[in-house]
């Protein structure tokens, strides 16, 4: 299937005692866009940090955009993978402007200093119009709502036009009339022609729109599941999974998850 946009091959990481992510493999190839989840504990965010080089694995191998870690300057690697978090939204000072947060993404800085050229100041445009909030370029960080500062933070990752776009939870805060206007953005940025591949760290099915093609799902450190999404997210999986009894249920492309009871048994 030719190189994968990334892969991983029995990763581990162990802090002291504790295992956070234990023999996990797991290939993400081009045309693919992936959502991923689990309980709270599960590894998601760990994972997350591995792939962004942030966490040092304890064994296995990581493979991003052609480069493994270990051997590849992992601060290069950065700049084309692009990263949606809210430890980047709470670092952003309230004075930044929308458009001056764009661009700091070209530079993997927080909050930009320095001289800016015209050409940044036309890309970071072109993006802000991409990511649908043209007319909030000059709107200081403090006066956008939660929903726009989401959109704004992709569009930060955009800036260094990467090929590997990570969203860790990036409706978390949202209300539901903002959270479903992000997500019909998602799908919209996903199906463009030349978007990067997309991760999606959610809680939440109703998050995992028609765009994703994939699903992981972690349990206890460990690969559960993973595969083509009609296969994945199934009521048996996710059950396993939150260890409670899950129904599971698909209209029009987008699935709904009800919690039955506690799970005692499954069969």
């Amino acid at each position: 299937m030719g190189n994968p946009v990334l892969a991983v091959e029995g990763l581990r990481i162990q802090r002291g005692e504790i295992v956070i992510l234990d023999d996990l493999s797991w290939r993400v190839e081009p045309g693919q866009h992936w959502a991923i989840l689990g309980p709270n504990g599960s590894g998601k965010t760990s994972l997350l940090k591995a792939l962004s080089g942030y966490f040092m694995p304890t064994a296995g191998a990581i493979t991003v955009l052609g480069g493994t870690y270990g051997r590849t300057d992992w601060r290069d690697l950065r700049l084309r993978i692009g990263l949606v978090s809210s430890a980047i939204r709470q670092m952003i000072e309230e004075g930044e402007l929308a458009l001056d947060a764009v661009i700091s993404g070209k530079y993997a800085m927080v909050n930009l200093w320095g001289k800016v050229t015209a050409g940044d100041r036309r890309l970071a445009l072109r993006i802000l119009g991409q990511v649908e909030c043209a007319p909030l370029a000059a709107r200081p960080w403090q006066y956008l709502s939660q929903g726009e500062r989401q959109r704004v933070l992709i569009g930060r990752a955009l800036m260094a036009k990467p090929r590997l776009l990570i969203l860790d939870e990036p409706c978390a805060g949202l209300d539901p009339l903002a959270r479903e206007h992000f997500l019909r953005f998602l799908e919209r940025l996903g199906s463009r022609k030349g978007a990067p591949t997309l991760v999606l760290v959610a809680h939440h099915v109703e998050e995992i729109m028609p765009v994703f093609s994939h699903v992981l799902i972690l349990k206890e450190g460990r690969v559960l599941a993973a595969g083509k999404k009609n296969e994945t997210l199934t009521s048996r999986l996710l059950s396993e999974a939150f260890g409670a009894r899950m129904t599971v249920r698909r209209s029009g492309g987008r699935f709904t998850l009800s919690v039955r009871s506690r799970k005692s048994a499954i069969a």
